[in-house]
């Protein structure tokens, strides 16, 4: 059975990729576990994750912190918020499907958008909090 964790960024992936809003705000599937080298902006990408155990005295379960990245090139910040924007509205409070695992609850903790360090790029946040048991 693979990691709890691991079909959770699956589901995720094949959400986003097939959410016709936020492929029209990427223009097009950008989203990547490692972004090729010349990806073209704005891209996804998944950042940080933790699970912990979330177990009670009879179902074995996890809580997961999962962390998107979204990068634009565009001039303001009105691209980087229209795709965190689309990314929140495909995730927040859906039902997922997971290999292995059953999703309890996944809902949208906190975004923002910042300007990069390069001061080209700008960088949102995305971070979703979602519980999982094992089947």
């Amino acid at each position: 059975m693979s990691s709890a964790g691991f079909a959770l960024q699956k589901a995720i992936f094949e959400k986003l990729t097939s959410d016709a809003s936020t492929l029209a705000a990427l223009g097009g599937p950008r989203i990547y576990d490692d972004a090729p080298a010349r990806a073209e902006f704005p891209f996804v990408t998944f950042g940080q994750s933790t699970e912990r155990d979330w177990s009670t005295g009879t179902d074995e379960g996890y809580e997961h912190l999962v962390t998107l990245h979204v990068w634009s090139r565009a001039r303001g910040r009105k691209e980087a918020e229209a795709v965190i924007a689309a990314a929140r509205d495909a995730l927040h409070d859906q039902d997922l499907a997971l290999s292995g695992h059953r999703l309890i609850n996944l809902r949208h903790e906190y975004s923002e958008a910042r300007r990069d360090n390069d001061g080209e790029t700008f960088h949102g946040i995305a971070r979703f909090r979602a519980v999982t048991e094992v089947k």
